[in-house]
């Protein structure tokens, strides 16, 4: 059973692109995907999983919603029967086998940017990553019945909208893509980074953001390819620390305390290649990847290259006015020069009202007063930050810091 899930969840993507193509409707598609899978249930135990699974589920499936159309419709002879020559006019265009162009249609239909980023985050677990209702209301921490009322409102505005299952024309390719990079940035940081809940990590977002991330890259033309690679890249370099961000007990355990021998040699190797492959690109994420994998490759936490690093955070702010970002440079100056001097920097944004309702610039204060050496000031910042932090793994890290600052 655990095998035939795996099978389900590699060929649930590319089979629901397929018969969106086929049908022209995302319901239909995902309907007939479902029942395909339920058909496999009772038939893979006793004939054997077939050569393409992919190919049978999308043959299955297509076959279903045709059956499905003819039992339920109730138009007059007639229009049914032209909406049956419609159905079989595609299915001779329908090649059983998934075709690379659906998934990437799949992939900018969900991130098409008239829907919000919610709805993009929850389509695309649906129906590109095949997860359930109820894996994704879990992954994302919310109920069921907002989660499924969220995935019909989208497909239903697809609809009424006649948004196309398409990949955008070539004129529109480069304008859609960061809508595509950044909701599968969203399915990865969604559990890695996760802001609320018991957990620190939701495994099962975070290993889907890296397969999205690597699929995108074999999607995309390779003109465009450049920073699906640095996105890539960045993912999977993050990646590679997971184990060793959370202890046996599930707290938070600082960069510099992670045992490196944890981390992913396998990730860390991947990431750095699809780094090599995204040089050139101009986009934000070859910054942030040149930041994980300075982390990634330092030796130890006393050789990281903060000069480096510095100079990349620098790209990145010529990129994109963020505050996030100001804030962890002003981190890594103090690193580089000194807490005072990553204090001094902190200034620049620490009034910025994008972070009024952030514990950011409260925790970087916090961390660089402890290490300049003022446990007193630091335990009101810690103080401050833990008030804003929704994070329990977070809140318990934020509590132990004040204990060490004799607070």
């Amino acid at each position: 059973m655990t095998s035939l899930a795996g099978v389900f969840r590699r060929e649930w993507g590319p089979a629901v692109a397929a018969l969106a193509r086929w049908s022209g409707d995302l319901t239909v598609a995902e309907d007939a995907v479902q029942e395909a899978c339920a058909e496999a249930l009772r038939v893979w135990p006793r004939d054997g999983v077939p050569d393409s699974p992919g190919g049978w589920l999308i043959t299955v499936g297509r076959n279903r919603a045709r059956d499905r159309l003819r039992r339920e419709s109730v138009r007059p002879r007639k229009e049914l029967a032209a909406v049956l020559d419609d159905i079989r006019a595609r299915t001779d265009n329908c090649d059983p086998q998934p075709v690379r162009d659906d998934e990437l249609r799949m992939m900018f239909t969900c991130a098409h940017p008239a829907l919000d980023r919610q709805s993009q985050l929850a389509l695309t677990l649906r129906l590109v990553s095949g997860l359930t209702v109820a894996e994704i209301a879990r992954a994302l921490l919310q109920s069921e019945t907002a989660v499924g009322q969220r995935i019909t409102r989208a497909k239903n505005k697809i609809r009424h909208a006649n948004i196309p299952l398409r990949v955008p024309p070539a004129e529109l390719l480069a304008e859609r893509t960061p809508h595509v990079l950044s909701c599968i940035y969203s399915v990865f940081t969604e559990d890695y980074w996760s802001t609320a809940g018991p957990s620190a990590i939701r495994d099962e977002l975070c290993d889907e953001g890296v397969r999205l991330a690597e699929e995108l890259c074999a999607l995309m033309p390779t003109q465009e390819a450049k920073e699906a690679h640095a996105l890539a890249a960045l993912v999977l370099l993050h990646d590679s620390r997971r184990s060793a961000r959370v202890n046996a007990a599930g707290a938070l355990v600082p960069l510099e305390e992670q045992d490196r021998r944890r981390w992913d040699r396998s990730r860390i190797t991947r990431g750095l290649e699809r780094l090599r492959q995204a040089q050139g690109s101009s986009g934000a994420y070859l910054p942030q990847a040149v930041i994980a994998a300075l982390h990634a490759t330092a030796p130890s936490w006393e050789q990281t290259d903060w000069a480096t690093i510095c100079a990349a955070y620098d790209r990145l702010l010529r990129l994109t006015d963020s505050p996030v970002v100001l804030a962890n440079r002003a981190l890594a100056v103090g690193f580089r020069d000194g807490s005072e001097a990553g204090l001094a920097a902190l200034e620049k944004v620490a009034h910025d009202p994008r972070l009024a309702r952030s514990n950011l610039v409260a925790s970087v204060r916090a961390d660089l007063l402890r290490r300049a050496g003022r446990p007193a000031d630091a335990v009101v910042w810690y103080r401050t930050a833990l008030e804003a932090n929704g994070s329990e793994p977070g809140r318990e890290f934020l509590r132990r810091r004040i204990t060490e600052c004799g607070g």
